[in-house]
């Protein structure tokens, strides 16, 4: 394979075809393995669960035990493939896709193809509460990938052939090429590159083309009455389950989230122990059920096992009640955190549409009880609440919509489903920030995205980086003609105004003069009475960030700032202007750089061997009130500081950046340093462990 990849790279460098034949070209190979890949993991995810929940029923005598037993040994199986192998096959996969692409060119290992695809159908099959669609997503871009550096391509066209791997892959494994499409633009690329579109259609056509060929192709969800709007006053109905949807969607990824963080924080458990963990706790989850919630069914497994396809189909077909689809809700909410949070492999679509499913189920019982004549069926909702929690937690608002059609084959619901949708997304986005389920995961390890691949770098590079510190100040008992011959010899817009006590008065800038002159003001107009005042001026702080220092000056209008003491507001320590922000941006890009060239090297350097971890410092750690090149002087490994989280803002750490209490510290450091680095950062009496999180 490699052989040939060569001769056919060696080919289209001397017959140097066209950009476009190249796309179309790559992208149907893509396509055709992504296909291809899709039917053998779904097979897989099949053969893993008739061998789990077919054939093990039959040897336990009627005994429910394999409900406890088998997420256990299928975490016990996956742990050790996903710890020492490709630790990327953990979780859902798609934070990690979106990382290479904004960080790494798009280049990905080839073995994160074969491992997801493995440790996915594992996770999956023996029950755990996941979907596939984050490990096809993760096997199509790893293909893509794969393809694009066999042929030497350039990294903007591997990025583009990891987006089509991705919209290969969802438009296999859930028969909705046009969704695929929107996805690897909406999500993976995060903005619509026209350069990508060709290669993109074509990988997701030929792949749905390679399923429906072998496997046949239908609708996930079908449903099987027409759903439209009963009433006008249903629109309000539905704004208020877009609200209630964004709740939900919420609660999934912060406990997601905090579950990560659980085990991840428990270092005497070995990492590829705790997927065996997770899936004993929702084993004994899953034995619970019937005894705590008679009401809900239960057949071979319970409901909240694997992707919960059924229970959905009930949901859609008017068929749940509002009891047990309220409490499933929160039981898919546990069993996921379990599943994913414990380090197993697979995704989280599935699972946020069977809580939307729930939610409009719940909510569809309660309207029609309160409102028979102008409510749908309870379907309706079920149907429209799936892609109102799904975008309420993805950010993924045209995917929604789309996939929804796609999944169910009704178009008869549009205008209430994009109204709850984009009511779900707006609540969902002030509820999470501008992170979704996807970037999260990055923005914690100091990875800010905008538009795919732009990192925000400005939100890395605090203002004392880049302020001016030696800063000409004027008094308030300056005089508008002295005021004018200062504004003439140097070229300043503005000045901050600083009393006899070398106390930061406010600032006066040249448009308050001019403003002065026009209103034929007396030449012995004095600077207090036409510059801007202390309690009515925006200020900024050293150690905020560049980016939040511009978002200030935007809203105001401002050229610039002053930066004031925490301690003491009215003590000037410097000025930031607009143009700092290019010598900031130039900077963190740098820092950027340098950070991913030593994470590149030691990954080369120790393979498997590294790993992200955080620290969180406290007040009596060596670290605090030290700054970085000192702290960590006596450190006799290699490593790399990644972030210094901040009271809420990211940072790229140098060598002269002083470590505060509170600080949270990412670091990409080899495995058996991690206890080395904790000593250098740490205070003395705890050396070891305490306080850092295994990435």
């Amino acid at each position: 394979m490699y052989r040939l990849a060569l001769h056919i790279s060696g080919l289209l460098n001397r017959v140097q075809p066209s950009g476009e034949v190249v796309a179309l070209g790559t992208g149907l190979l893509v396509g055709l393995a992504t296909g291809l890949a899709a039917v053998v993991f779904n097979l897989l995810i099949e053969f893993i669960s008739g061998v789990s929940y077919g054939a093990a029923p039959r040897l336990g005598g009627g005994s429910h035990w394999y409900v406890l037993a088998m997420p256990a040994i299928g975490g016990l199986l996956v742990g050790p493939l996903t710890w020492f192998f490709a630790r990327e096959a953990r979780g859902h996969g798609v934070p990690e896709v979106m990382q290479a692409i904004a960080l790494q060119g798009g280049r990905i290992r080839p073995i994160v193809a074969v491992l997801k695809a493995i440790t996915a159908s594992i996770t999956i099959g023996t029950g755990g509460s996941a979907g596939r669609e984050g490990p096809i997503i993760q096997i199509g871009s790893a293909i893509g990938s794969t393809v694009g550096q066999l042929f030497n391509l350039s990294d903007n066209r591997i990025r583009g052939l990891v987006a089509s791997g991705a919209a290969g892959g969802i438009a296999a494994t859930f028969n909705a090429p046009m969704a695929g499409v929107i996805f690897g633009l909406e999500v993976i690329l995060g903005e619509l590159n026209v350069g990508h579109v060709s290669a993109i259609v074509v990988s997701a056509v030929t792949s749905n083309a390679v399923m429906k060929a072998i496997l046949g192709g239908e609708y996930i969800f079908g449903v099987k009455q027409p759903y439209t709007l009963v009433s006008a006053w249903e629109f309000i109905l539905y704004a208020v389950l877009g609200v209630v949807a964004a709740w939900i969607a919420w609660a999934f990824v912060r406990s997601l989230v905090w579950m990560e963080d659980l085990f991840e924080r428990q270092k005497a458990i070995p990492g590829w122990v705790q997927p065996a963990i997770g899936g004993l706790l929702l084993g004994i989850l899953g034995l619970l059920i019937p005894r705590l919630f008679p009401f809900l069914s239960y057949d071979v497994m319970p409901d909240i096992y694997g992707g919960g396809y059924e229970p959905i189909m009930q949901a859609l077909g008017g068929e749940m009640l509002l009891l047990p689809a309220f409490v499933l809700i929160w039981l898919k909410i546990l069993a996921t955190d379990l599943t994913l949070g414990s380090g197993g492999s697979g995704g989280v679509f599935a699972p946020s549409l069977f809580m939307g499913a729930m939610t409009g189920a719940a909510f569809g019982q309660v309207v029609n009880a309160f409102f028979p004549g102008i409510a749908a069926p309870p379907g309706a909702y079920a149907l429209v609440g799936m892609g109102a929690v799904f975008a309420g937690s993805a950010h993924a608002p045209i995917t929604a919509v789309v996939m929804l059609f796609e999944l169910t084959g009704d178009y008869r619901i549009i205008l209430p489903l994009m109204l709850t949708i984009i009511i779900a997304l707006i609540v969902g986005r002030s509820l999470l920030g501008n992170e979704s389920i996807y970037t999260l995961k990055l923005a914690r390890r100091g990875i800010r995205l905008r538009r795919g691949r732009d990192v925000d770098v400005l939100e890395s590079v605090p203002i004392e980086d880049v302020m001016v510190r030696d800063v000409e100040t004027v008094p308030p008992t300056m005089t508008l003609v002295e005021l004018s011959e200062t504004f003439s010899h140097n070229r300043y817009h503005g000045f901050p105004v600083v009393d006899a006590s070398g106390e930061l008065w406010g600032m006066v800038t040249i448009t308050d003069l001019e403003r002065a002159v026009a209103e034929d003001r007396p030449r012995r107009t004095l600077v207090s009475e036409i510059g801007t005042p202390l309690s009515r001026l925006p200020v900024a702080y050293p150690d905020e960030s560049m980016g939040a220092a511009l978002t200030r000056m935007g809203t105001r209008g401002l050229a610039h700032l002053p930066v004031v003491s925490r301690e003491n507001p009215r003590h000037l320590v410097g000025l930031v202007r607009h143009i700092d922000a290019v010598r900031a941006y130039n900077l963190a890009l740098a820092r950027r750089s340098e950070l991913a060239h030593r994470q590149k090297r030691m990954q080369l350097q120790h393979a498997e061997g590294t790993e992200f971890v955080e620290i969180r410092l406290k007040e009596g750690d060596a670290a605090v009130g030290r700054r970085v090149r000192d702290a960590v002087a006596k450190m006799p490994f290699d490593f790399v500081l990644v972030s210094v989280q901040r009271n809420g803002t990211t940072l790229i750490p140098h060598g002269d950046t002083r470590l505060q209490a509170g600080d949270l510290i990412t670091a990409f450091v080899r495995t058996d340093a991690i206890d080395d680095l904790n000593a250098c950062l740490r205070s003395a009496p705890e050396p070891e462990g305490n306080g850092v999180a295994h990435r």
